[in-house]
């Protein structure tokens, strides 16, 4: 089995060689970049399994970075960051981030998120095709026009397939499962992101809101929607 493999973006050389060699010692392929003009090129190159990507660069920014990446990849992205303002945080998860973990950081949290984030990359490449998948099955949910299969990691509204991240398909199908249910931004928190995430409840928000953007058809009638319950947290709602 190949290695997993790691691009680091970081100008901060002793950040690149403390991760580079916490990573190789746990059998990871790295490479390294530390212009953030040269990250995007760096990244079609190399062609990695997911990266860990400095927010503050020369160059280019990690947003800017990110975005340029986002055109044409699902490759998962963590950021690091010395800012400690939510707006950041927020523009960076809007733009299609994975995760954040502030600076100062233990290298051992670095290495924890990246291997819970290629847990569920695997889990999904590693999915069986449609015609393996048993009817009625309790990992795909299905609505009038409207379905999540967390086997293959697909959304489908009115027979078109929608690209998701992991963490907002794994977010919607858990609303998807418990219709008409509130779950408060903590809850979902716990039960979708798990305990070893890092971030805070305002995430919830981020990918809600991007969730809707692409399932949402204001134009027409929908029987389903994720309605905010102000003061409370967020509902799939049916009718």
């Amino acid at each position: 089995m190949a290695a997993n493999k790691v691009l680091l973006v970081d100008d901060d050389p002793g950040i690149i060689e403390v991760l580079k060699l916490y990573f190789e010692k746990e059998g990871y392929q790295v490479s390294t970049c530390m212009q953030g003009d040269k990250a995007v090129a760096a990244f079609n190159s190399f062609a990695p399994d997911i990266v860990i990507l400095d927010l503050m660069l020369p160059g280019m920014d990690g947003n800017d970075i990110c975005r340029e990446i986002r055109k044409t990849s699902d490759c998962p992205i963590i950021m690091l960051t010395a800012r400690t303002d939510t707006l950041d945080k927020i523009v960076g998860l809007e733009l299609g981030a994975d995760d954040y973990i502030p600076k100062p950081f233990e290298p051992k949290e670095v290495l924890a998120r990246v291997k819970a984030v290629l847990r569920r990359t695997d889990k999904r490449d590693a999915a069986p095709a449609p015609s393996e998948k048993s009817e009625g099955s309790a990992d795909v949910i299905t609505y009038p026009g409207f379905s999540v299969d967390k086997i293959r990691y697909v959304v489908s509204v009115d027979g078109k397939e929608i690209y998701m991240p992991p963490k907002e398909l794994e977010l919607l199908f858990f609303l998807a499962s418990n219709p008409n249910r509130v779950f408060t931004r903590e809850q979902l928190l716990e039960n979708v992101w798990g305990y070893d995430f890092y971030g805070e409840s305002r995430t919830v928000d981020v990918h809600i809101k991007r969730i809707r953007e692409k399932i949402e058809n204001p134009d027409r009638e929908q029987n389903w929607s994720i309605k905010t319950v102000w003061s409370k947290g967020y509902k799939f709602e049916t009718r």
